[in-house]
């Protein structure tokens, strides 16, 4: 059996190691107005109608700047088009920039943009700088850059936050793709809730002929369209970690019973819950729904481990499912502003007699002060035969200089069928 964990930062801020210019405090009394206005900055002045920008409207600047995340080679963003991202204190923002030939800028690629008589206009719901004055200017080259992981109920609930930059997301295509179905055109993605987006490939895209999986992580560049996001992988390896499709009623989100365990630990009824999955013995694990504490990635309430055990605490599977698995994913973080903790994914054949670790043990869960979007972790497996899984929190004792055994929020735990072809 092979296995691999991946896990997926799903923070907003640090999305790249290289800036283009420090944040002075421009806006001290007596200071003279920056030169560069953020793109977080410039798409909050859109409003609905296009707008000729002048030093007025950007508060004296000149130019913008950003990371290009768009790959002309592969050609498969609108044509004459490119992405640019950017942070500005810790807020991350992109934006679409019209120019004569996107084959001049790589992905990576760092580059000033000249603002004083372009134009801010939307397009198909795309907000794009276009007439510029000259075309952008290659300042530094491959920037590092990471993906941010996001759920599409997230995506679709504030596009503003992730609108022309890199993203990924776990998905199954719906419907489910033919062996030999290619990328070419639009096709729907779809989470466990039944909340869908697009994902397009153009016609000319170098991979439109390479073959769809039925579930995989999807990466690449949201952009707005008037039916809604559309991801835009920007390579063939953009499609991470293909498997089977989620199996029908995944994932488990722990939202019914409502509040069914409010207790870390109940004699009476041996800590088993019956949820929409089957039942699930929930050892030293609650339903948490205290918003901005609890990591809930869906619904009103998620699940808590508790703290300073020197024993497991478990959410493990009383059932199985039956057609194997070839990949598991969940989403976790540390409850509140609590220390990490470490926890692992185990598998059992024989209906729990015995477990077996997949991948390494998780150490990196994140307080809430740190960020308030949990992060993603994938599992890759081939198993062929019925199987169930549980998260296991290791008993490492009570927090201290050395110890980190904080409560872990988890939310979302979904498998996915085995796959011939993984």
């Amino acid at each position: 059996m092979k296995s691999k964990l991946i896990l997926s930062i799903l923070c907003l801020s640090s999305l790249f190691t290289g800036c283009i210019s420090e944040d002075k405090n421009y806006a001290a009394d007596g200071a003279e107005s920056s030169p560069e206005v953020s793109i977080f900055r410039l798409r909050s002045i859109y409003r609905s109608n296009p707008i000729n920008i002048n030093a007025d409207v950007i508060d004296g600047s000149k130019y913008t700047a950003g990371v290009v995340v768009s790959n002309p080679a592969t050609k498969n963003l609108p044509e004459g088009l490119i992405a640019v991202q950017s942070e500005w204190r810790g807020q991350s923002r992109g934006i679409l920039v019209k120019v004569n030939n996107p084959t001049d800028y790589q992905f990576g690629d760092s580059i000033r943009v000249d603002l004083i008589g372009a134009r801010l206009v939307k397009e198909n719901e795309r907000l794009i700088i276009d007439n510029l004055p000259s075309q952008p200017t290659v300042v530094a080259k491959n920037i590092q850059k990471q993906y941010t992981s996001v759920s599409i109920g997230a995506l679709l609930n504030n596009l503003e936050l992730f609108d022309a930059q890199l993203i990924n997301v776990t998905a199954d295509v719906d419907p489910e793709p033919q062996p030999g179905t290619t990328f070419r055109g639009k096709k729907q993605i779809a989470d466990g809730e039944g909340k869908k987006i697009n994902l397009v490939t153009e016609e000319n895209a170098s991979f439109a002929n390479e073959s769809i999986s039925p579930s995989a992580t999807f990466q690449g560049v949201v952009i707005a369209s008037q039916e809604g996001p559309e991801l835009r992988l920007q390579k063939f390896e953009d499609m991470l970690y293909p498997s089977g499709k989620l199996y029908p009623g995944w994932p488990e989100t722990f939202e019914e019973p409502y509040q069914g365990k409010t207790s870390y630990n109940v004699s009476t009824t041996q800590n088993l819950l019956t949820m929409s999955t089957g039942t699930w013995y929930l050892y030293y694990v609650l339903q948490g729904e205290t918003a901005g504490r609890d990591r809930i990635v869906s619904g009103k309430q998620a699940l808590r481990f508790q703290q300073n055990l020197s024993y497991s605490a478990l959410a493990q599977m009383n059932f199985d499912v039956p057609n194997g698995a070839s990949k598991v994913t969940f989403w976790y973080g540390s409850y509140y502003t609590d220390q990490s903790c470490t926890f692992q994914l185990e598998y059992s054949v024989d209906q729990g007699q015995t477990w077996h670790r997949i991948g390494d043990p998780i150490s990196d869960a994140h307080p809430t002060s740190q960020s308030q979007t949990p992060k993603q972790a994938v599992f890759m497996m081939n198993i062929k035969q019925p199987v169930r899984f549980r998260i296991n929190k290791l008993g490492l004792g009570t927090s201290n200089n050395t110890v980190s055994n904080g409560r872990l929020g988890v939310d979302d735990f979904a498998i996915y069928q085995y796959f011939e072809n993984n």
